[in-house]
């Protein structure tokens, strides 16, 4: 297997749940149905502040030497962008403990299941965040705030590519299987999160495509 087949195999096995997570009903379920624009910010900038955390905390004990550095790397990346999205706020309250997805990734070790975890299928679930809140905006007339968000769409998804990089470097045989299945596991676990949180609001996630 190499870096592109790995992505591909990993969106064609959570196509459905990386569909759904793609919805409209996605800043739904972040916003526990408010969609106003303080609350759309407050579930940015809380998602932004748990994936700092995490590559912060994966970087203090990171063995691998260029997944570490990749590491800091990313959590400087998420600083920024939650500075960014700061900016737009009058006040953030830091959520003061990590959602389901990023849970899970903070009690990952390996560092291939970091990198498969982190570094590529995290990224593909925050990109679909990041299209809904572009569309919030371009409804809301807020062509800055719009581009703000597509430049953080842009910058997480290169994440995609520098993830699959290291992947590369580091796999061979069973090492992708390993992969795979967790970054498999972590777009499940991103999507039950979703899927629970529209159960909660009355809603079907079945039928949300």
């Amino acid at each position: 297997m190499d870096g592109q087949t790995f992505v591909d195999e990993l969106e064609a096995a959570k196509a459905t749940q990386l569909d759904r997570l793609g919805s409209g009903k996605l800043l739904v379920a972040l916003t526990d149905a408010t969609l106003s624009e303080d609350r759309v910010l407050e579930a940015a900038a809380a998602s932004e502040y748990a994936a700092a955390e995490t590559f912060h905390g994966w970087a203090a004990d990171e063995s691998d030497d260029g997944a570490r550095e990749a590491f800091e790397a990313v959590a400087a990346q998420e600083d920024e962008h939650l500075e960014r999205v700061r900016e737009r706020m009058e006040a953030f309250e830091p959520p003061t403990a990590p959602g389901p997805m990023h849970a899970y990734l903070r009690g990952r070790e390996d560092t291939v299941e970091r990198i498969a975890t982190g570094m590529v299928a995290r990224p593909l679930v925050s990109v679909r965040t990041h299209t809904q809140v572009i569309s919030f905006y371009i409804n809301e007339a807020d062509q800055a705030a719009a581009d703000l968000f597509r430049d953080l769409k842009a910058e997480t998804e290169a994440v995609v590519d520098d993830g699959v990089a290291l992947l590369a470097e580091r796999c061979a045989g069973d090492d992708w299987e390993r992969a795979q299945a967790a970054g498999e596991y972590l777009i499940q676990v991103a999507y039950d999160d979703f899927a629970d949180a529209l159960s909660g609001l009355g809603m079907n996630p079945k039928s949300i495509c």
